[in-house]
C-alpha cells in the first residue's frame, strides 16, 4: 500500500498515457484502413492529457525537479536561499490553493448542470476533477518537500 501511495502519480500517469496511445493508434488504424475517423478519440486523448500533465506536475514537486531560475537563486548566500525556497513554496502553495478552489467550483457547477462531454456523453466532471484532485495532491507534495528540504538543509 505504501508503494501505491508513494507512486500514485506514476500509476495514474502511465495509465492515462497508455490509454491515450492505444486510443490514438486505434483511430489511426481505422482512418487508414476503413477511411473512418472515430470522433471520440480526440476528446478522450485531450481529457486524459490533462490528467497526465497534472500527475507529472505532482511528480516534479515531489522530486524537487520543478522549474526554477537557478541563475538568480545561486547568486544568494546559503542562509538567504532558505528564505527564497520558502517564498517559492509559499507562492506555489497559494497558486495551487486557488486552482483547487476554482477547480472544485467548476466540478460542482458541472455536476449541477449535468454537463456531458460532446462525443462520448460522459459526465464532464470526471475529467475536470483532475484540477482539484491533482492540486490537493500537489499541495501535499509541496508541503512534504519543503519540510524535507528544511530538515536536510537542501536549499
Amino acid at each position: 500500500m505504501r508503494f501505491f501511495l508513494r507512486r500514485f502519480e506514476e500509476i495514474v500517469g502511465v495509465a492515462c498515457l497508455g490509454i491515450m496511445v492505444t486510443v490514438a493508434f486505434m483511430n489511426v488504424l481505422t482512418r487508414y484502413f476503413f477511411r473512418y475517423s472515430m470522433a471520440f478519440t480526440e476528446e478522450i486523448t485531450l481529457y486524459l492529457f490533462v490528467w497526465a500533465v497534472m500527475m507529472g506536475t505532482s511528480i516534479a514537486f515531489r522530486e524537487g525537479s520543478n522549474m526554477a531560475v537557478t541563475l538568480f537563486y545561486k547568486q544568494f548566500r546559503r542562509e538567504h536561499r532558505k528564505y527564497l525556497a520558502l517564498f517559492a513554496s509559499l507562492l506555489s502553495t497559494v497558486f495551487f490553493v486557488v486552482l483547487a478552489y476554482f477547480g472544485i467550483r467548476e466540478v460542482l457547477d458541472e455536476i449541477d448542470m449535468n454537463a456531458m462531454t460532446e462525443a462520448i456523453e460522459m459526465p464532464m466532471w470526471w475529467f475536470t476533477s483532475a484540477m482539484p484532485i491533482a492540486s490537493v495532491l500537489i499541495l501535499f507534495r509541496i508541503i512534504v518537500r519543503t519540510r524535507d528540504d528544511l530538515q536536510s538543509g537542501n536549499y
